[in-house]
């Protein structure tokens, strides 16, 4: 019986069902612009808000500090290009293994000349030189820091408190993309001291093009999307209805079996080192080790192939969906930057599987199996 493996769910995962029936109202009967002042228009407000302070709580925030947006790439672009605009920031720390929505626009940021960019240090591991972060922000005091919690590719978990605690003292700004983690792990902002961190409803099993920034109620931006009054007056532009009230109903299956869901995913990610490390000699990870990165990311450094460049091809043939890096690189035909950032031995062929409460230890089985046959090839 031929069977069909999805682990690639820090790409994307499938949308629960739970989500789907509470958007469902919202597509079919409940269709009211939230910004007309009838009855239509009110019901779908009224959704919205009740979302909004369904959220806030799981972070222990005001719900004035949620701004919904199309997801984490236009979140993260609304916290660093907003603050530099608007709080005069001119120096920024981050690194190269981020996000290429931080990356690329931190780029063109210091290519206008609007800020400096000093990207702090990493080990082998990829992991964050903290004495050097405390360097940098000992010099450069009142600077914005935008350093991710979970690295999408390889999993590096950031100690955010630490981080977040480090800003604090030096009068930093600091963002998280905090994209991987929510939805995943229980976050504090006001034990974490993230004053913006960003989100997207599709990697916790809620709807696509759907997320949020939340800003600290110290912080006063300027818009990124200009043409209403919506957000209060922080996002132009008529509410995604049924894709917020999707994304408070993932937060709360998330929340109700956070400890169940991640116990579950560590033990498939432990099977899967287990049956790798007997089936494929010579076989490496790349980024932390498993206890300390996220528990539903492993990246795999194969040793060298023949035909690396189909072995992602062949492993599709066969029903089983993996990736060579970031979702939003696929079709790219260029090395990884996360993995070029950390000096990997870019000849050899690297996968990233990551996990979900949906997987199950048989596709673990098949994946194993086919990729020691793949990786013969």
């Amino acid at each position: 019986m031929a069977i069909n493996a999805y682990l690639d769910n820090a790409a994307t995962t499938p949308i629960d069902k739970e989500v789907l029936d509470a958007m469902l109202p919202y597509m079919e009967t409940h269709f009211g612009n939230p910004s007309s002042i009838h009855a239509f228009g009110w019901e779908t407000r009224a959704a919205i808000e009740r979302s909004r302070r369904s959220i806030a709580q799981y972070f222990n925030v005001s719900p004035g500090e949620i701004f919904f947006t199309s997801g984490g790439t236009e979140a993260n672009n609304m916290a660093l290009r907003c603050s530099v605009e608007s709080l005069g920031i001119k120096t920024v720390i981050s690194s190269r293994i981020e996000h290429h929505a931080v990356i690329h626009t931190l780029e063109m940021l210091e290519n206008k000349g609007l800020v400096k960019v000093l990207w702090v240090r990493l080990n082998k591991k990829g992991v964050i030189d903290l004495q050097h972060l405390e360097q940098l922000l000992e010099k450069n005091k009142g600077s914005l820091v935008s350093l991710m919690h979970a690295n999408n590719e390889i999993g590096n978990l950031l100690p955010i408190k630490k981080v977040g605690d480090l800003c604090a003292e030096y009068h930093a700004v600091f963002h998280s993309d905090t994209v991987q983690t929510m939805g995943h792990y229980v976050l504090d902002f006001q034990k974490v001291k993230a004053l913006m961190a960003s989100c997207s409803a599709h990697k916790f099993h809620g709807p696509k093009s759907t997320g949020f920034l939340y800003l600290s109620g110290n912080l006063r931006i300027n818009p990124l999307i200009y043409g209403g009054p919506q957000e209060r007056n922080m996002r132009g532009g008529t509410e995604n209805v049924y894709g917020i009230v999707g994304m408070a109903k993932a937060f709360e299956i998330a929340y109700r079996n956070i400890k169940k869901d991640q116990a579950y995913i560590r033990d498939l990610k432990s099977y899967l080192i287990d049956l790798l490390n007997a089936a494929i000699p010579g076989i490496k990870y790349n980024g932390e080790s498993a206890e300390k990165s996220l528990y539903t990311v492993l990246n795999i450094s194969l040793p060298s192939v023949k035909n690396k460049e189909m072995l992602l091809f062949n492993l599709d043939i066969a029903g089983i969906a993996v990736s060579g890096g970031s979702a939003c690189s696929s079709g790219v035909s260029q090395d990884s930057h996360v993995l070029s950032a950390i000096g990997c031995d870019m000849k050899k062929p690297s996968i990233r599987v990551s996990l979900s409460k949906l997987n199950t230890r048989t596709e673990i089985e098949y994946f194993v199996e086919q990729l020691k046959i793949f990786q013969l090839v």
